[in-house]
Formats: structure tokens, sequence, C-alpha cells
């Protein structure tokens, strides 16, 4: 069974993720463009059952732009990445932003979400559900 570890740049939060995540999605809300400090985020969700956290954490808890259930967003308190975030609208997973794999061959995401919000010169190519 595959795993993969995801941390924060000092390595002190980590999630240890067994199995293949159930989504990987791009999102251009304006929530995790703030969130990521880019012009979109790129998360992989896995089964509550499937990944240990390890290391301290700092929770955030947030609302989603839909205004729907808020999400409970855990940071390294040493160096603040933000490993991973539960909660939102997708229960019983946990999101992990996958640039905290360091992974290049990481799967692409096969959803795309709040594409009214992406940036006009950005294009999201390949086979991907889009969303609004």
């Amino acid at each position: 069974m595959t795993s993969r570890t995801a941390a924060c740049r000092c390595g002190q939060l980590r999630a240890e993720c067994v199995g293949e995540p159930v989504r990987i999605s791009v999102c251009h809300c304006l929530n995790c463009k703030q969130r990521s400090g880019s012009a979109f985020a790129v998360q992989a969700r896995f089964p509550v059952g499937q990944v240990t956290i390890t290391g301290r954490s700092t929770e955030w808890i947030a609302a989603s732009e839909s205004g729907g259930l808020p999400a409970s967003f855990h940071f390294c308190p040493i160096c603040g990445g933000n490993v991973w975030y539960s909660g939102g609208g997708i229960p019983d997973t946990i999101a992990i932003p996958v640039g905290h794999f360091a992974d290049p061959g990481f799967p692409a995401p096969t959803v795309s979400v709040w594409e009214e919000r992406q940036c006009t010169w950005l294009e999201i190519t390949g086979p991907v559900e889009r969303h609004g």
C-alpha cells in the first residue's frame, strides 16, 4: 500500500498518509489563494483513518467562501506551514496541501473548483472535472 509523508518546512509537523487520496483538487477561491499565497491551491484529501498526524499545531477555524461549513486549519507553530485541514464541505477527510509532500511525481488533480475566481492567465489542463 502506498504511503506518503507531508511535512512543514522545519519538519516538526507531519502527516503520514496511507493509501491513495479520495480527491485531488485545485481550488481558485479567494480563501485558498490567501492560504496558499499563490494563484490557486492544490490539495489531496484522504479518509481520516488513513492519516496519522505527529507534531504540534496551531489551529485556526474559518468559514468557507461559500458560507458553508467552517474548516479547521492546522499550522506549524514554528515555521507556519499549513500542513493539514479538515471540515468544510467534505466530511470525514483530512486535506493536505500537495506542496507539503515535496513530491514532483504526486498524482495530478482531477477536480477544479471556484473557476469563476480563476486568474485569467491560468489554464488547468488535462482530464479535470470542473466546477464554477
